[in-house]
């Protein structure tokens, strides 16, 4: 194996994975405490650069691993992510707390070397440090001790959560004989769902609570006891509600993780979690992040407010007096067909998944100057699973792997994983950036190939926006390349940028083709999706500051003894921020894995703050041409290409020549700007 080979995915075997992490690790003990005992003066050739080869070597073992536990989520690879993960876990808080390698680092960072390193190693450094802060290098003796065990607990109870959350939504299903309790449902959803049943060995059709099962029925399906007991079953997974109530029951682990975090937190010296989260992040205080998400609120709430009024009228049109939380996709996709006759599914034929795909690596490609193709050679996990090449003028730039379709076993969502970093070898070569991007869509089936709604368009087009913020870096320092060592509530510019081009209507005709025919999107449908582009654009932005304002309270909360206390934090920001109340049953907060199992706990907020970001960058395209080959330069230049090399806000204002403004990201959700907005 060289350091540019791709994993063999096929060779790994998950019984071994236990006994390979403790060898592993026992190494990179070694290796670390021969760092600590060198008595030369420390340097990056002595200090830094012996620590970033071990820190990648963990991590080149711990990530296609980590990715099959994710893609793959059987009983092998569940005990053996669950074996390891205590391990590295351990091993991450001793080297957090490891004072005397502490000490080595903060003597390199003041000593005169240090000025001579360029921006991103000093950047390393400075991070580095931080980072030892946060992991509690400063404690002594018992504290310590709990610091460490909180950890530990903390990595059990995000693991926990994340598969309560799978194993409740592959835990239900609902078979159907009778086409005509799904009159309504496209054809085309028809056809998966027969699938489906069918390599369950039933006749009729299988309901699940994958999205692309669940959406279409909650849209589409006339059915209104249907929609009402599918909501039920979907908005109480992993909950003492609804019909799974307490099989997967994630409250007691909410309840749990919210009080460590806060037990953490003040170990350090914090106020509370949401403060410990911020000393990493852009926004500088919990005041500054409530205020931004407010404002938004405020600019928003009016607009959504008509929204739904007029939501609710239309429904009450069609006889539904009182409109219900399982009526609401549906009657919002009726009315938005009755305004603009458009339907997502009437858009999915011409957005085959080859499509799409070759129109974003021709939009990209343009842009960033980048080659995209295929390495059929590759070794996968799954007969779904694909890989590329990225290169730019025949030198080879970065890897990515795909897996676009939803099944068992496989977590729910869309996500970008680091598979391996860039980082410059000791012989002088640069190690080339790996990504993982993947996504829950439908599958192709006999008849016909994967077709996508324009959200699962977009969604893709994020993604993709995440895979060139990693793969694109020319930072060559491990820790500061591609996405690591960006601000979290920066880390989704890149991704919501990109989204920007499949509402584009001269590039549109690059991502789209009937998959029969061939024929373009006709100018009628796609002049109505344009319009349509902002349709209950105030509902959609409340739901996302619903999301971020609970987050962010609920890490500021210091006395969380039960689930009521989680649920008072959740209905306090509904009334405050929401235009329509869910069922008391709605248990949304167990099954919200974004927060209590993955990375954006008190910093869901960072896709708004992005956004804005993400907005007022696309404004300088429209200025200048969504196709100017200079501005795409410029942007993978001093974004794409720098990484977490330096402040994400000072290299927003290399780009755009400012400081960001809210103004653009309203403009594009069709709200009009007010007062403090």
């Amino acid at each position: 194996m060289t350091a540019n080979s791709l994993p063999i995915f096929s060779t790994l075997d998950p019984q071994a994975m236990a006994k390979e992490c403790e060898d592993l690790l026992a190494e990179s003990r070694r290796q670390v405490a021969v760092v600590v005992a060198d008595e030369c003066s420390p340097d990056w050739s002595n200090l830094m650069a012996p620590l970033e080869e071990i820190d990648d070597k963990i991590g080149c073992f711990w990530a296609p691993m980590s990715h099959l536990h994710s893609v793959l989520s059987g009983d092998a690879w569940r005990e053996a992510y669950s074996a390891c993960l205590p391990l590295l876990t351990a091993y991450n808080s001793e080297m957090g707390q490891n004072r005397p390698l502490f000490e080595r680092v903060q003597a390199f960072a003041e000593s005169d070397s240090f000025s001579c390193l360029s921006g991103p190693r000093q950047q390393a450094v400075r991070n580095m440090l931080r980072d030892f802060t946060l992991s509690g290098v400063a404690l002594e003796g018992d504290k310590a001790s709990r610091f460490s065990e909180i950890q530990q607990r903390l990595s059990e109870l995000s693991t926990g959560f994340s598969n309560n959350v799978l194993d409740a939504t592959d835990g239900w299903e609902k078979l159907i004989s009778d086409a005509a309790d799904l009159a309504g449902v496209p054809a085309t959803v028809l056809d998966n769902l027969r699938e489906s049943a069918q390599a369950k060995g039933f006749d009729g059709y299988r309901l699940s609570l994958d999205i692309p099962t669940y959406l279409p029925i909650m849209q589409y399906a006339d059915n209104r006891e249907l929609r009402e007991e599918m909501y039920t079953a979907y908005a109480t997974r992993a909950s003492a509600q609804g019909p799974q109530a307490g099989k997967w029951d994630n409250g007691p682990l909410m309840v749990e993780i919210s009080q460590l975090r806060q037990e953490m937190a003040q170990l350090l010296g914090f106020e509370h979690y949401s403060e410990y989260s911020l000393a990493s992040k852009m926004a500088e205080s919990s005041r500054q992040v409530i205020d931004f998400l407010e404002e938004l609120a405020e600019a928003s709430k009016p607009v959504a407010a008509k929204e739904f009024a007029e939501l609710a009228a239309f429904a009450a049109e069609q006889g539904v007096g009182e409109l219900k939380a399982w009526d609401v996709a549906y009657f919002s996709e009726k009315l938005k067909e009755a305004s603009f006759t458009l339907s997502q599914e009437a858009l999915r034929p011409y957005f085959p998944v080859e499509k799409v795909m070759s129109g974003l690596f021709k939009i990209t490609g343009q842009l960033f100057d980048i080659e995209i193709s295929a390495l059929n050679d590759a070794d996968f996990w799954h007969k779904d699973a694909q890989c590329y090449r990225i290169s730019r003028n025949g030198e080879v730039l970065a890897h990515f792997y795909l897996d676009l379709y939803a099944r068992n076993n496989k977590r729910g969502g869309a996500w970008m994983a680091n598979a391996r970093g860039r980082r410059l070898l000791d012989d002088g070569s640069v190690q080339q950036p790996v990504a993982f991007l993947v996504c829950n869509f439908s599958p192709p089936t006999s008849e016909r190939p994967s077709l996508l709604t324009h959200n699962e368009v977009t969604t893709l087009f994020h993604e993709f926006g995440h895979g060139l913020h990693h793969m694109l870096t020319q930072i060559d320092c491990l820790s500061v390349a591609g996405i690591s060592g960006v601000a979290w509530d920066a880390v989704e510019l890149p991704s919501q940028f990109l989204e920007n081009w499949c509402w584009e209507k001269s590039v549109i005709p690059d991502i789209s083709a009937h998959y029969q025919s061939g024929e373009p999107l006709p100018e009628e449908l796609l002049d109505k999706m344009l319009a349509a582009k902002n349709f209950q654009s105030g509902m959609q932005m409340l739901r996302q500051i619903e999301f971020s304002l609970f987050d962010f309270k609920l890490h500021m909360q210091s006395g969380i003894c039960d689930e009521t206390d989680i649920d008072s934090v959740i209905n306090a920001v509904r009334d405050q921020v929401a235009v329509f109340q869910p069922p008391a049953f709605n248990r949304f907060q167990n099954s919200f894995s974004h927060i209590f199992a993955g990375g954006y706990a008190a910093g869901y907020y960072s896709y708004k703050w992005a956004e804005v970001l993400s907005a007022d960058a696309f404004s300088l395209f429209e200025e200048k041409g969504v196709m100017n080959v200079e501005v795409g330069k410029k942007f993978r230049t001093e974004i794409l290409e720098r990484g977490g090399s330096e402040a994400a806000d000072v290299l927003f204002k290399n780009f755009r020549g400012r400081a960001p403004a809210n103004d653009a990201l309203l403009r594009h959700s069709g709200i009009a700007i007010s007062k403090g907005a």
